[in-house]
């Protein structure tokens, strides 16, 4: 904690001071941006209400100084790259700088390099080289296995370690960008020959995703107490699934065509520093196996986890019509990961595996331990056999063409600022047939 955290603390800008803002003084998330249609370079910005701040401006006009100023040239860039492998030192320091700047009673230096976040668009904030998504959540994890295993929900590894897949970063897409239903194998119930069709089971999963800062070298893996040193932020990630078509192809190697289609992120990544206050202790059940030694110590059972709220909604194109706002389907909280972001990289690298600036890791799906806070509609509706009944009367299993599915990510309690992340939305496309 420091002084940037300090709940009392204002903006000259009027926006950043209004309740439930996303993007109070304290929060500063990084995207990269530029105005939109303006043909413009990218480059990388900061949110503070319902503004950016031109970090290549604030470079070109020499505001800053020192490990700020080096921070802001290397995020004024088309992508962020460059600033998530200078570390938290330059980090935390050009988020003091702007934190200084832009605080109430400061001159409004800073002001020629606002731009209204009405009036941006956003790209991909890093170019992601690598991208993993785990499995983290012992109550998704069980839901989904009940489902195909009654008798064994879990697996014998799963809590022994943090299982992922190797993902697809090129289909990688930023909030906004409409996604295609996707075309695939599946087996028909009874068939004994697969068919080739679009997927009839389209599905969303709440995650929250994790910027890697400073890679680490070959062969040389990362101890769990200074995995999060290699952390830039976190942002959120809805990992889009074709069901039918996941269940044909996984077995034995994982997932493939089901997965690697799309996954959207949201524009703007928060830093660890701006979530400091919403820490808490990473718990295991005593009755649970207990981390091997390189998944665990004093350090990260006091502060490992995060008190980060989610929730996923749903907007249908008769509710569009209509004018009317997206319905909640669930809201859940990464507290109750069963794997921490610390534990996911120490995994990760313990092998030697080289992490790079601007890989992603995707948490998996964020289920609470309540039916009500399942992360996916392969939960809710318990594979599709119970349809959701929303307000209007509509219902749904799975995903249809014109939805729009809408993730969001909050972090609030008394007496601290609350930190918004935004959203990732992405509306569904009709499939287009070979």
């Amino acid at each position: 904690m420091n002084e940037t955290h300090d709940p009392a603390l204002a903006s000259w800008l009027d926006s950043a001071n209004a309740p439930g803002c996303d993007f109070p003084l304290q929060n500063l998330p990084f995207a990269v941006f530029r105005r939109g249609g303006s043909g413009e370079n990218w480059r990388g910005g900061v949110a503070i209400g319902d503004a950016v701040v031109d970090l290549a401006r604030v470079h070109a006009l020499g505001l800053l100084d020192g490990p700020a100023a080096e921070a802001a040239a290397a995020a004024s860039q088309p992508t962020l790259n460059a600033l998530m492998a200078l570390g938290p030192r330059h980090w935390s320091a050009l988020r003091l700088a702007l934190s200084r700047a832009l605080r109430r009673g400061a001159a409004q230096s800073l002001r020629p390099c606002l731009v209204l976040q009405g009036q941006a668009e956003y790209a991909l904030p890093a170019r992601i080289g690598d991208y993993t998504d785990f499995y983290a959540s012992v109550h998704h994890a069980t839901r989904v296995g009940r489902l195909l295993r009654p008798d064994q929900p879990l697996l014998p590894n799963y809590k022994w370690l943090p299982i992922a897949y190797h993902g697809r970063s090129s289909s990688i897409c930023i909030s906004g960008q409409p996604v295609r239903r996707p075309v695939g194998q599946r087996l028909p119930p009874g068939a004994q020959v697969p068919v080739l069709s679009a997927t009839a089971r389209l599905d969303y999963e709440l995650e929250v995703g994790i910027f890697i800062g400073p890679g680490n070298a070959l062969g040389e893996p990362v101890h769990i107490d200074a995995a999060e040193d290699h952390v830039f932020g976190l942002c959120l990630l809805n990992d889009w699934s074709a069901r039918e078509i996941q269940g044909w192809e996984y077995q034995p190697l994982g997932p493939f065509l089901a997965k690697n289609f799309a996954t959207s992120i949201s524009p703007w990544i928060v830093t660890l520093e701006a979530l400091e206050p919403y820490r808490l202790p990473w718990t295991r059940e005593a009755a649970d196996p207990q981390p091997l030694a390189y998944l665990d110590s004093p350090g990260h059972r006091a502060r490992g986890a995060f008190d980060l709220q989610l929730e996923a909604l749903l907007q249908t194109p008769a509710m569009r019509g209509a004018g009317r706002p997206a319905q909640r389907l669930s809201r859940s909280n990464f507290r109750h990961s069963y794997w921490s972001v610390a534990q996911m990289v120490a995994h990760h690298t313990v092998n030697g595996c080289n992490l790079q600036p601007g890989d992603l890791l995707g948490s998996g799906t964020q289920s609470g331990p309540e039916e009500s806070e399942s992360g996916s509609l392969l939960e809710l509706t318990e594979g599709g056999r119970k349809p959701l009944v929303l307000a209007d009367g509509e219902q749904r299993g799975f995903l249809e063409d014109g939805d729009t599915l809408v993730l969001r990510g909050w972090c609030a309690r008394e007496g601290a600022a609350r930190i918004g992340f935004g959203e990732v939305s992405g509306t569904v496309l009709p499939a287009r047939m070979p």
